[in-house]
């Protein structure tokens, strides 16, 4: 239940006096405890009010269902979706057994055109609760895309983290049998030291520059040096062979070596060798895991501006490639980005993570568009006095009869529970109204391009109007 300051103003009750004038325009209705009287996104339901029991209002936001309030007798319903002809915003069901009343929506219309001291009550709830419901909305849209930035993220570290830990523990392991490895060196003559340094050296280079051989290629090449192995007596020859054929070498390599060290070493210095270039190869998978952990904290800060004012110079290209860098979970299950980027741009003064939400909302949308499968272009260039950012997606398309509602609030498109309604809505609010851009769209079956002009300077609006609207 909400507590709010203003809670007389969001949920005023109807005297017992205006109960009984109501009672002659609906009809009462009896709720047993569980009884549904609307469900979020019903076009057609009634202006309700409580004369007895409890009524609990919900809105389902992702997994979890808020409670709005909880209605008691005097309290009224429905009223802000009959007069604008909208699907209900919420859900609403008897926590108790309840008697309600219940008024068709041509008479509720006629209640408040008759400007009566009951529809004074009724219309300046309606202001308050919008405004509620808006903000503890917003709250939970940034909260959600939170919660699944920060899943996906978690994901995205995971994995160079768990190769890292693999990659050192095996290292660790691969130390301990070169100390006793090189033991079993030193017999070998000076000159044949050298050769073999210098074998491990050319092989390490080999292995970091060289294309990788296509899968069957490699694999007959492994049976070839397996079956030359096993021919000199050595053991576990399938374990040495991937490591050594990645490294360059073939049967007429191994054949130089075994020409030129003693046959009882030979086994020991293939060994060794197969170690040290194992062991460099798991520092360059340590090198690489660590890397793109560091390029995630890297996106993380660019992406939330961390220690930076609110509004600065940010370079647009860089945002999105943060910003795609955050939702590659998303990206990489059958998304292919297509960059038109016009990198002569100049920076802009900006909120920047408030740009970036921006961002997040046009690709996410256009994700579910594409059903995670698709076309993502996204283009850049100046026209006048602004910077366009175009996203096209070769999703579902936007159908005609909704495009005008598209930025509205509380409109969606998707199921009950999957969106708030907010996110585009929101979008519009930060290029328009605080950077003083525009944002239009086009949409047909395969082609959804959404179209957002930002000033250069952003202290005036210099990008026309700010009208939705299509090709």
């Amino acid at each position: 239940m909400l507590h709010d300051p203003n809670q007389m103003t969001l949920f005023p009750k109807l005297t017992d006096e205006d109960l009984e004038k109501m009672k002659q325009h609906g009809a009462e209705i009896e709720l047993s405890t569980g009884d549904v009287l609307f469900t979020e996104g019903d076009s057609n339901y009634h202006f309700h009010v409580v004369l007895e029991g409890a009524i609990e209002v919900t809105k389902k936001v992702g997994a979890e269902t808020r409670v709005l309030a909880v209605h008691r007798r005097g309290d009224f319903m429905g009223e802000l979706s009959m007069l604008t002809s909208s699907g209900s915003i919420a859900s609403a069901h008897a926590i108790a057994p309840s008697r309600v009343l219940q008024i068709e929506t041509g008479t509720f219309k006629g209640i408040i055109t008759e400007c009566s001291p009951i529809a004074d009550v009724i219309l300046t709830a309606m202001a308050g609760r919008t405004k509620d419901v808006e903000v503890q909305l917003r709250q939970q849209e940034k909260m959600a895309a939170l919660g699944k930035m920060s899943a996906g993220l978690a994901h995205e570290l995971n994995n160079p983290g768990a190769a890292a830990r693999r990659a050192a523990c095996q290292l660790k392991e691969n130390f301990q049998n070169l100390q006793n490895l090189g033991l079993h060196l030193n017999s070998l003559s000076t000159e044949q030291l050298k050769f073999i340094l210098n074998l491990q050296s050319q092989a390490t280079l080999y292995a970091v520059h060289s294309p990788k051989l296509d899968p069957l290629t490699q694999s007959d090449q492994e049976d070839e040096v397996t079956d030359w192995l096993e021919e000199h007596d050595v053991s576990n020859g399938w374990k040495l062979s991937s490591t050594l054929v990645c490294a360059g070498f073939n049967t007429s390599s191994l054949d130089t070596i075994a020409d030129k060290v003693p046959a009882e070493c030979l086994v020991h210095v293939l060994t060794w060798l197969e170690a040290t270039l194992a062991s460099f190869g798991l520092i360059n998978e340590i090198e690489q895991s660590t890397t793109r952990i560091s390029e995630l904290v890297k996106a993380i800060k660019g992406y939330s501006y961390m220690d930076q004012a609110p509004l600065q110079e940010i370079d647009l290209h860089e945002a999105i490639e943060n910003t795609l860098l955050i939702l590659q979970h998303r990206l990489k299950k059958g998304i292919v980005i297509h960059r038109e980027y016009d990198r002569t741009l100049p920076r802009i003064n900006a909120y920047g993570s408030e740009l970036n939400q921006v961002w997040t909302n046009l690709i996410d949308n256009a994700i579910d568009a594409m059903e995670g499968k698709g076309d993502l272009t996204i283009h850049t260039y100046k026209e006048n006095t602004c910077l366009i950012v175009e996203m096209t997606d070769t999703g579902t398309g936007i159908p005609p009869a909704i495009q005008s509602r598209i930025f509205e609030p509380f409109f969606t498109t998707k199921g009950v529970g999957k969106g708030t309604g907010l996110g585009l809505e929101i979008a519009y609010r930060i290029v328009v109204n605080r950077h003083h851009g525009d944002i239009h769209f086009d949409s047909k079956p395969g082609c959804t391009r959404f179209r957002v002009r930002l000033p250069v300077e952003p202290t005036v609006n210099s990008c026309g109007d700010k009208s939705v609207s299509w090709d």
